[in-house]
């Protein structure tokens, strides 16, 4: 059965950038669906709104599924795995939090991470989670990634010098995130 992924942006994010079109283009290679939604940002960015854009993604959800949140991603993520009826293999978080990192991006932000998760709910409905952070991210706290990792039940993949994964810190590709999710195929 062909593997479908989701890769998330963050805010002010969007598909063509950073590493993604390269995992998109990497992934379809060797067979896996790939679907790299673009959301609301900064403008109209709120929970409820990327949900909207998510519904016509969700029929494309089953047992083999795999999700790559980056940023604000990972709590986007963490509010779909906590609520849907439809359990997935894999997520990959990278950069990710569950709370306000305290950033001047955190109004922008808040509608997805002001509320407490279902931890419980989120592990049932999801296999295995990866966690990959860096020990120089400017946005997101290294403390944001354990408490993370630690309601996941899961550690920490610690990526030196790495920033926030983004195209400033020189991730255009990400062959570490690229050779786990194989493994996870």
């Amino acid at each position: 059965m062909k593997t479908n992924v989701f890769i998330i942006h963050g805010a002010y994010g969007h598909p063509g950038e950073n590493w993604f079109p390269w995992l998109k283009s990497e992934l379809e290679k060797i067979g896996c669906g790939v679907f790299v939604p673009k959301f609301p940002t900064p403008e109209n960015q709120t929970l409820e709104t990327w949900l909207k854009v998510f519904k016509s993604y969700e029929q494309h959800i089953d047992e083999n599924s795999i999700v790559v949140g980056h940023s604000l991603g990972v709590p986007f993520l963490l509010n779909v795995l906590e609520k849907t009826g439809r359990p997935i293999k894999s997520a990959f978080f990278v950069s990710g939090f569950s709370s306000l990192p305290g950033n001047k991006f955190d109004e922008i932000m808040k509608t997805f991470v002001e509320r407490k998760f279902g931890w419980k709910a989120i592990r049932k409905n999801c296999k295995k989670f990866y966690v990959f952070h860096s020990d120089n991210d400017p946005y997101v706290p290294l403390e944001k990634a354990e408490e993370l990792a630690k309601n996941l039940g899961t550690e920490i993949i610690l990526v030196k010098n790495a920033g926030h994964f983004n195209e400033k810190a020189g991730y255009t590709r990400f062959d570490l995130l690229l050779e786990r999710i194989k493994n996870e195929l």
